[in-house]
């Protein structure tokens, strides 16, 4: 988890790789208005959100049911959303990426490829819940290095 730019998907997919766990990229499961809207750098509100949250959720529901190891993507800004992601079930861990925002601006201007407009970075800054149960991670460090600190920290064994 982490606002955009942090290195949610470059550190995932690594971690997947890594541990054998299955990955999911939460972007995927936006529904097309909310990919206009942010690809025209209008911010989403939490009723845009809540279809999105609710296939996020089935995701995880999912996995959980089948005992699937599994990584997800998302920026999960608010508690809220955290909640409803978890729904009570300790099973689902997150790690949040974190970095300054000079470094997520950045990161942003040179990525391509993808929907969300840079312009969006300061909406996701200004309502960022910082979360209080998450392993919070240096999403400035190498991904390779991330992922080792997470496949320690969270006593996970690896694939290769």
């Amino acid at each position: 988890m982490g606002v955009a730019g942090s290195g949610k998907t470059t550190v995932a997919r690594l971690f997947a790789q890594k541990t054998g766990a299955i990955f999911h990229e939460g972007d995927d499961a936006h529904p097309p208005e909310n990919v206009a809207k942010m690809r025209a750098g209008i911010p989403l509100t939490d009723d845009n959100r809540t279809p999105w949250l609710l296939a996020l959720r089935k995701i995880i529901a999912d996995a959980l049911a089948k005992n699937i190891f599994s990584v997800l993507t998302c920026s999960a800004l608010k508690l809220k959303y955290r909640e409803q992601l978890q729904a009570g079930d300790r099973r689902v861990q997150f790690v949040h990426l974190s970095a300054p925002p000079a470094v997520l601006a950045a990161r942003l201007q040179t990525r391509s490829g993808h929907f969300m407009s840079p312009a969006l970075l300061d909406n996701q800054l200004s309502i960022f819940e910082p979360p209080t149960d998450a392993l919070t991670v240096n999403g400035e460090k190498n991904p390779t290095e991330i992922v080792e600190e997470l496949i320690q920290a969270l006593g996970i064994g690896r694939k290769d």
